[in-house]
């Protein structure tokens, strides 16, 4: 299946067609996607009414340096100062961190928005594209953390997708734009980048995104081309039976496979099950890649759609939402390294 990206504020008439694809099981929005909070509430309505509720509308709506949506909503601090409050006050910070993913997921959701891909659980290690996105560079602390923000998430009514696995933190090149390989072998890969996704899945996350990383020593392609990564090792070793994303096919790191149809079959032969395809100019041709194929079951993303839909005026009146909204504000006064 594509969840594909879609170019504006309201659906353009060949977006129309493209939503109502077989292949296609959702669309994900951006920032060029939004206006204001009533205009992408419009938005998500307009797609719902072309193709109906079972349709999934996803987001990147982490906090720090990937907030989508930002006027009229939260400002979500960065998880990595989650992480630098847990050296003074180890259980304020899991509770402000579950807090952060309850009051992310009750925006989205009322927006009309299924899934926020969140949370990062990669380790912070110097990678380029992930930074202060991740909680911390220590396991244990990261699997902490998801654990308790995937709880948040739960609380709220939304599923929680683990990213990226099997662990972007600890290589410097960012994706978007370069190759990306990690030298290391698969029992300190297994020890340290595994441990978060592990803790993730044991508090019953729904999904992962892959990383477009290649690991040499244990598989040749990048892992969201890799059979061994999602067979062997993520639905075998660690028994992750939810769904699968590729991350975004337009990336540069994902060149690796070919052209549009060759990324699009690589990801979905290994074992993805849902494949991004963000820029609307590569979707139509990713549409056509895909058309001899056979639609899954609508079972393979049931799990992914939102289970509450709480009011917008009720939301911001509620007690939890202001004191919720009052403590992330203050931690995002804070520095972060």
């Amino acid at each position: 299946m594509l969840m594909i990206g879609i170019a504006g504020k309201t659906l353009a008439p060949e977006e129309h067609d493209w939503i109502r694809a077989p292949m296609v099981c959702g669309v994900i929005l951006f920032t060029r996607n939004f206006e204001s909070r009533s205009q992408v509430a419009a938005l998500c309505a307009e797609i719902r009414a072309v193709r109906g509720g079972e349709f999934l509308i996803a987001v990147d709506q982490e906090g720090g340096p990937v907030q989508r949506f930002r006027d009229g909503f939260t400002a979500l601090p960065a998880l990595a100062l989650f992480g630098e409050r847990y050296a003074t006050d180890a259980a304020g910070a899991l509770d402000l961190a579950e807090q952060h993913g309850w009051l992310m997921a009750n925006e989205m959701l009322a927006l009309g928005v299924d899934l926020s891909f969140a949370p990062c659980v990669d380790l912070k290690r110097g990678n380029r594209a992930i930074g202060i996105r991740a909680f911390h560079e220590d396991p244990a602390v990261v699997a902490a953390f998801a654990a308790a923000y995937v709880r948040g998430m739960h609380r709220a009514g939304m599923a929680a997708t683990l990213k990226h696995f099997p662990g972007h933190g600890s290589v410097l090149e960012d994706t978007h734009f370069d190759a990306a390989v990690d030298p290391r072998p698969f029992d300190v890969i297994e020890r340290d980048d595994l441990y978060p996704f592990a803790a993730g899945f044991a508090a019953q996350a729904e999904a992962v995104m892959m990383a477009h990383v290649s690991y040499p020593q244990v598989a040749p392609e990048p892992a969201g081309y890799s059979p061994h990564w999602i067979r062997a090792v993520l639905r075998e070793r660690m028994r992750f039976a939810g769904v699968v994303f590729s991350d975004d096919i337009g990336m540069a790191a994902a060149e690796s496979a070919g052209g549009i149809k060759a990324r699009i079959d690589a990801h979905l032969d290994a074992g993805c099950d849902v494949v991004l395809v963000c820029a609307p100019v590569l979707v139509a041709e990713a549409i056509a890649a895909v058309a001899a194929r056979t639609p899954p079951s609508a079972s393979t993303c049931a799990s992914l759609h939102a289970r509450a839909a709480p009011e917008w005026t009720q939301l911001l009146a509620s007690d939890d939402f202001i004191h919720t909204r009052a403590g992330l504000a203050a931690l995002s006064q804070e520095s972060v390294a």
